[in-house]
C-alpha cells in the first residue's frame, strides 16, 4: 500500500498523470488564475470557448459549499468534426472539457480527458494521428494554464 502511495505521489508531482481515463495537472496558481490562463491560450490557439461554469458559485445559489471549481468548455469543429467522423459516439464527450479545481490540501489542479482514453473508449481507429494531435496541443494547452 506504501508503495502504491508513492508511486501516485510521485505522478502527480510530476506534473501530469492519467487516471480513469483522465489527466491531472498541478497548477502553480489559484483556480480563477488558472482558468484565465487557459481561456486565453484556448483564445490564442483559434479554438472556440463555448462555456466557463463556476460550479462553487452555482452550489453557493444551492445552499451548499463547493470549494473552487471552475469548468471551461472548448473545441475547433476542424478537429472534433474529423473525429466524429470516425466515431460518431465520442460526440458525447465533444466538445473538450478542462475542470479546474482545489482540493482539499489547497493544490489546484487542471483535469482533462486523456484523448487515448477516448480513442480506446470510442474506437477511433483510423483516427489515431488526430488522437495524437489533440493529445499533444491539450498537454500544451494545460502547461501554459498551470505553470
Amino acid at each position: 500500500m506504501r508503495f502504491l502511495a508513492a508511486v501516485l505521489m510521485f505522478a502527480f508531482a510530476a506534473g501530469a498523470a492519467a487516471e480513469g481515463g483522465m489527466r491531472n495537472v498541478q497548477s502553480k496558481h489559484d483556480v480563477a488564475t488558472t482558468a484565465d490562463r487557459l481561456e486565453a491560450v484556448l483564445r490564442d490557439k483559434g479554438m472556440n470557448v463555448f462555456a466557463r461554469i463556476d460550479h462553487a458559485a452555482g452550489a453557493r445559489k444551492a445552499g451548499f459549499e463547493l470549494p473552487p471549481t471552475e469548468l471551461v468548455i472548448f473545441g475547433n469543429p476542424k478537429v472534433g468534426t474529423p473525429l466524429m467522423l470516425c466515431s460518431r459516439s465520442i460526440g458525447i464527450d465533444l466538445p473538450q472539457k478542462a475542470l479546474i479545481w482545489r482540493d482539499a490540501e489547497g493544490k489546484v489542479w487542471l483535469t482533462y480527458n486523456d484523448p487515448g482514453y477516448l480513442a480506446k473508449r470510442h474506437a477511433t481507429g483510423e483516427c489515431n494521428g488526430v488522437i495524437k494531435k489533440v493529445g499533444g496541443a491539450l498537454a500544451n494547452f494545460a502547461k501554459a494554464a498551470t505553470n
